[in-house]
């Protein structure tokens, strides 16, 4: 079995070598693997064969055809699950940081599908079978809740809410700045990163998202926002904030673990530091979902409490002073 992908390269794109380039933007690729699937003309540039050498230039059409690994096997695991709510059609779980939602390259086991099929014994079959049940995911060190389907009837109408992009997910996040205004709007197409391919940013060419924000509390140089999805794109809320200039508090990959905002001083740099001890992860929570239950088709909304860790950064931000909270 063959996996074609066709990649166009983006304007603006830096000189970069082929199989550097394809190996970034194919999942689980080597560079190995690639190099050889361009020597043996399974990669084309333009419809034509080319080195691996060659230095990719924007505009640039990328045929590949890679063989596709078989699946992988997934197994169940005996592993701590905060449940929310179960029933015959569906289970909301809390994820905790550091759990990753589904078996992928470098994390075959310990995540949240190994769990769940412990617990559930079978989940909804899905088009991968690495990802039994999943409807919608949160990135590794993004606490919260997720909703995760038992059938495959249930699958269908989950999966078809998201798709309408009906669904309620509201999330809390501690960010970077002050804001002028209490809430606002971000309308900023999010694809992947021309510069480094392992990360999500706003292009120009990539796909439409929209993510709404109100501020909760503001501090000196960070804030407590409530964050709405209207779309759902990967790491959507961490670009679009990293975007306008807030990235998330403790957010490694989106400049969230440097001083973006406030004086610089060695007495702001000694106490970011120490707020940065409380939490070494994006300071980031899916604190609600709500959809239509796809069994009774009522209304199903459920609510989840912030992390300790976001707490301990909040409660050190309010110990400090602050002014009032905005909303």
């Amino acid at each position: 079995m063959t996996l074609p992908v066709e990649i166009r390269v983006p304007p603006g794109k830096t000189k970069e070598r082929l199989d550097l380039y394809v190996t970034g933007c194919v999942e689980n690729a080597t560079r190995t693997r690639v190099q050889k699937a361009i020597r043996e003309g399974a990669v084309l540039v333009n419809g034509e064969r080319v080195r691996p050498s060659y230095p990719v230039m924007p505009g640039d059409v990328i045929r590949i055809l890679l063989p596709k690994p078989p699946p992988a096997e997934t197994i169940a695991e005996e592993i701590p699950l905060a449940i929310v709510y179960e029933d015959e059609h569906l289970i909301v779980v809390n994820k905790p940081a550091g759990m990753v939602t589904h078996p992928a390259h470098g994390n075959t086991t310990g995540t949240l599908v190994n769990a769940l099929l412990h617990h559930c014994g079978s989940l909804a079959p899905g088009a991968d079978p690495v990802r039994p049940g999943i409807v919608h995911r949160l990135d590794k060190e993004t606490s919260g809740l997720l909703v995760v389907a038992k059938t495959s009837e249930a699958h269908a109408r989950l999966a078809a809410q998201f798709a309408r992009r009906t669904v309620i997910r509201e999330y809390q996040a501690i960010v970077w700045g002050r804001f002028e205004r209490d809430s606002g709007v971000i309308e900023a197409n999010v694809g992947r990163s021309a510069s480094d391919r392992k990360k999500m940013a706003v292009v120009p060419g990539g796909k439409s998202a929209v993510t709404e924000f109100t501020v909760m509390e503001q501090f000196r140089y960070l804030a407590l926002l409530r964050l709405k999805l209207r779309t759902g794109r990967t790491h959507q809320i961490r670009v679009h904030l990293a975007h306008i200039n807030h990235p998330v508090f403790g957010d490694p990959t989106y400049g969230g673990r440097r001083i973006v905002w406030g004086p610089g001083t060695t007495g702001q740099k000694a106490e970011v530091e120490r707020l940065l001890s409380l939490i070494g992860r994006q300071a980031l929570h899916a604190r609600t979902v709500g959809f239509i239950h796809p069994g009774t088709q009522k209304p199903a909304f459920f609510e989840s409490q912030m992390p300790a860790d976001m707490e301990a950064v909040l409660n050190a931000l309010r110990q400090a002073g602050s002014p009032s909270p905005r909303k």
